[in-house]
C-alpha cells in the first residue's frame, strides 16, 4: 500500500476512474519484464484467429536515418552532414532502388527480401505536434491534433464489442482477458468511452496477495474510495490470472533471443500466443529515440546510438518470428513498430536531430504485403531548421486497413472508431479476410501536376482520378496543411483546379494528392 500514493499520482493525469484499469500484479513466471499487451475477444476475431503485435518506439526515432532516399542523397547529406550515413554503407532491399536502410537493420532487410516484411513510408498527421506526452495521446487515441479524444481507438473498438464490460467478465464464453499490459498506468490506447478496457499486471507479491483477497482496508477518504475501486475490479482481473498462467506454462521451449530488452519481451509474447491466449493485441515498448545529441559515432556516422537502436529492433523482431514459426503460430500473427513523431529534416549542432513530424512504420509477418508503400521521402532543394519530413500516409489509415483487412472488421464500423473513414492501405494479403483488393499499384506514373511551378500568384493543380473520393492537402515545412482545396468525389478522368498562392510566404511546399488507395507527394516552390 505504500506505492499506491505513486500510483494515483501518475493515474491523475486522466480521470482516475476511467484510467484505473484493471489492477493485478504480475506472476513470477512473466519475469517483471516491462511487457504490453493487449487483447480483443469478440466472434468475428476468434474466427480469424488473428494477433497484432505493437512496437512502441518511444522518443520520437529519426525517420530519415532508418530509411533514407539515396536518389535524393546530396540533398540529404547537405540537410545533415555531421550525421549522414555513407550511401555505400545502406542496406538495399528488393522492393525498391530508391531508398537504403540503415545498416542497423540488416535482419529487417532480410525479412523484406523474404516476403515477411514492409514499409510504410511517411507515416504522421497534419499539423504534428511536438510534445512527446500530446504526440503520444493523438496516437493513442487515434485523434486530430486539435481535438484529443478521451477514449484511446483500442478501447473504442473493444467496447463495441463488449458494451456490457467489466460486468460479467470473465465468462465461459470470454474466458480470456480483453486487453493486458504488463507495466503500470494502462495505455490511452485501450480507453474506451466509459472503462479502460485494458488489464495492469505489475508486482509479483500484491498479485498473489489479491488472488487470496489479503488486502488491507481502506480509508474513509476520497483517496480511500478511488482505491476500493481500483481493488474491486482488480479482483475481477485476478479471475484471468490462471488463464495466463496456464497459456504460459504450455510452452515448455522456445528459440534464442538476444539478450535484450525488446527480445525478452518478444519473447513472452511469443510465449503466450504459442501458448493458446486469446489477446488479440500485444503492446511492447523500446525507448532511447529521443537522440537530440551523439546520435551517431563521430568517426563512422553508420555506428553509434541509432544505429544500435535498429539493430535492437532488427534482431528482436527477427528471433520473435523464427520463434512464432518454431511454435506453429507464425500465420496467424503480424507485427509493426510506431513512435510518437519523427525528427527534423536538418540535423542539429550537438550530431543528433530534433523532434519532428512524419517517421515510418514497420510491419512484419508471414501475411503482409512485402512492399515499400510511399516514396522516397521528398526533400526540398535546400533545407532550412525548422523543415519537417511530410506526411504521406494518415496513421489512422494505418489503424483503418488494419481493423479492416487483418481483424476483418466491416468497413461500416471504421467511422464509429476512428471518428471518420480513412483511405485503406494494402499491408494484408487480401485473402485473410476473404477480400479481393484493387491491383492497383501504390506508387505508378505521376497523376499529380502544378504549373507554373515555381509559382507566385496561383498555381494550376491538374490530377487523373480514377474515380470516387479525391484528395489534396497543401503542406509548408513545417509540416502545417495551409489548405486543402479538394476533399469530395471525383468520377473518373483529369480535372484541374486553380489554388491561389498569393497569400502564402516564400518557401517550399508539399501537394499531397490522395485518391484511394493511391497518394503522391509533389513540391512546389512559392516565389
Amino acid at each position: 500500500t505504500s506505492r499506491i500514493p505513486i500510483i494515483m499520482k501518475n493515474i491523475n493525469r486522466r480521470n482516475f476512474i476511467k484510467n484505473a484499469g484493471l489492477g493485478a500484479m504480475v506472476p513470477m513466471f512473466l519475469d517483471k519484464h516491462n511487457l504490453l499487451s493487449y487483447g480483443n475477444i469478440t466472434e468475428s476475431l476468434m474466427a480469424t484467429d488473428n494477433v497484432l503485435v505493437v512496437i512502441q518506439l518511444s522518443g520520437g526515432n529519426d525517420g530519415l536515418n532508418t530509411v533514407i532516399p539515396v536518389n535524393q542523397y546530396s540533398k540529404y547529406k547537405a540537410a545533415r552532414s555531421n550525421i549522414a550515413i555513407a550511401e555505400d554503407k545502406l542496406l538495399k532491399i528488393p522492393q525498391t532502388d530508391t531508398i537504403g536502410l540503415n545498416p542497423g537493420l540488416l535482419e529487417f532487410s532480410r525479412m523484406m527480401a523474404d516476403g515477411k516484411g514492409a514499409i510504410v513510408q511517411d507515416v504522421g498527421y497534419p499539423n504534428p505536434n511536438f510534445s512527446h506526452f500530446v504526440a503520444t495521446d493523438i496516437w493513442n487515441t487515434a485523434s486530430s491534433s486539435n481535438n484529443i479524444a478521451e477514449s484511446g481507438w483500442g478501447g473504442r473498438y473493444i467496447s463495441l464489442q463488449h458494451p456490457n464490460f467489466p460486468e460479467g467478465y470473465p465468462n465461459t464464453k470470454f474466458p480470456d482477458p480483453l486487453a493486458i499490459q504488463i507495466g503500470s498506468v494502462v495505455t490511452t490506447a485501450l480507453q474506451g468511452p466509459i472503462y479502460n478496457m485494458g488489464m495492469s499486471i505489475s508486482d509479483p507479491t500484491v498479485f498473489y496477495q489479491l488472488l487470496t483477497n489479503a488486502v488491507e482496508p481502506t480509508p474513509n477518504t476520497l483517496a480511500g474510495k478511488k482505491l476500493s475501486y481500483l481493488r474491486e475490479i482488480s479482483k475481477q482481473t485476478n479471475k484471468y490470472g490462471e488463464t495466463i498462467k496456464a497459456a504460459a506454462l504450455k510452452v515448455t521451449q522456445q528459440q534464442t533471443y538476444p539478450n535484450q530488452s525488446l527480445a525478452n519481451q518478444l519473447k513472452i509474447v511469443a510465449r503466450l500466443i504459442g501458448g493458446g491466449l486469446k489477446t488479440k493485441f500485444y503492446y511492447v515498448r523500446l525507448g532511447g529515440f529521443d537522440t537530440h545529441s551523439n546520435q551517431v559515432d563521430a568517426t563512422d556516422t553508420s555506428l553509434g546510438a541509432h544505429t544500435n537502436l535498429l539493430k535492437n529492433i532488427s534482431s528482436s523482431i527477427k528471433a520473435f518470428q523464427d520463434d512464432l514459426k518454431f511454435l506453429g503460430v507464425a500465420d496467424k500473427v503480424m507485427g509493426m513498430t510506431y513512435s510518437e513523431f519523427g525528427r527534423r529534416v536538418v540535423s542539429n549542432a550537438s550530431s543528433g536531430t530534433d523532434h519532428g513530424a512524419a517517421a515510418p512504420m514497420f510491419f512484419f509477418g508471414n501475411k503482409v504485403n512485402a512492399d515499400f508503400i510511399g516514396k522516397a521521402t521528398p526533400l526540398p532543394d535546400v533545407s532550412k531548421s525548422g523543415d519537417n519530413v511530410t506526411m504521406q500516409y494518415d496513421f489512422r489509415s494505418v489503424y483503418a486497413s488494419v481493423l479492416e483487412n487483418w481483424f476483418c472488421v466491416d468497413s461500416s464500423q471504421i467511422k464509429d472508431i476512428l471518428f471518420q473513414n480513412f483511405q485503406s492501405l494494402p499491408l494484408v494479403n487480401p485473402s485473410v479476410c476473404g477480400k479481393v483488393l484493387s491491383n492497383e499499384p501504390i506508387t505508378n506514373n505521376s497523376r499529380l501536376n502544378a504549373f507554373p511551378n515555381p509559382v507566385t500568384d496561383t498555381a494550376t493543380l491538374s490530377f487523373d482520378s480514377k474515380g470516387g473520393h479525391c484528395m489534396i492537402q497543401i503542406f509548408n515545412m513545417r509540416g502545417i496543411e495551409v489548405s486543402q482545396p479538394v476533399d469530395d468525389t471525383y468520377d473518373e478522368g483529369k480535372h484541374e483546379i486553380v489554388v491561389p498562392f498569393n497569400g502564402f510566404a516564400q518557401g517550399t511546399y508539399m501537394v499531397r494528392f490522395q485518391n484511394n488507395v493511391y497518394q503522391e507527394i509533389k513540391k512546389v516552390v512559392k516565389l
